[in-house]
């Protein structure tokens, strides 16, 4: 693993106050486990709307994102409408992509029942690690709508079940390995 990720090198290269959402997500979010369904569906949700864009552009959207996802509850967005979806196709807030979109509301369905199997989404990943890539891209490619390759490294990288977030080299790599990530589990 090299001392820094190219994604690390980034955020330790900007000026102060430049590019603070990247910092801040980089600094407290990127490779920190994540144990809860919905803030896991969340950074699903986020990770399949940056597909074509760049994660900035996401991140400076994410409230916009929480908020017309109802604080991503998958409970609420499983048993979202044809009112719900033409509301969030008219949402200038969000990626108003309908095949992103029909995504988010079809995955919270299968997520509804990945819980009631495994007891949460949660465990369903844990009960699949561990896997490379290749294989967590088959199981997802299978399981859910909208996911290649890319969507699924950087969803699994970005909650703790694949390495690669920060490398030893970087200052936060130390505080993302105290939150106990999936990949650094014997």
């Amino acid at each position: 693993m090299n001392a820094l990720t190219k994604y690390c090198q980034y955020v330790l290269s900007l000026e102060k106050d430049q590019d603070p959402e990247n910092k801040i997500y980089h600094d407290t979010e990127y490779g920190f486990t994540l144990r809860s369904d919905d803030e896991l569906f969340g950074r699903l949700i986020l990770e399949i709307n940056q597909a074509g864009l760049s994660w900035t552009t996401i991140l400076r959207k994410k409230e916009n994102f929480r908020k017309a996802y109802k604080n991503f509850s998958i409970k609420k967005i499983s048993k979202f409408s044809e009112k719900d979806f033409n509301r969030l196709m008219n949402d200038a807030g969000i990626i108003r992509n309908k095949l992103k979109i029909n995504a988010a509301i079809h995955n919270a369905n299968v997520i509804v029942g990945l819980q009631k199997e495994f007891g949460s989404f949660h465990d369903w990943l844990y009960s699949h690690h561990p896997k490379s890539l290749e294989e967590w891209t088959k199981l997802f490619k299978k399981t859910f709508v909208f996911v290649g390759g890319e969507i699924v490294n950087e969803f699994l990288m970005s909650t703790g079940y694949l390495e690669g977030a920060h490398g030893p080299g970087c200052p936060i790599y130390k505080k993302a390995l105290k939150s106990m990530p999936a990949w650094n589990s014997k």
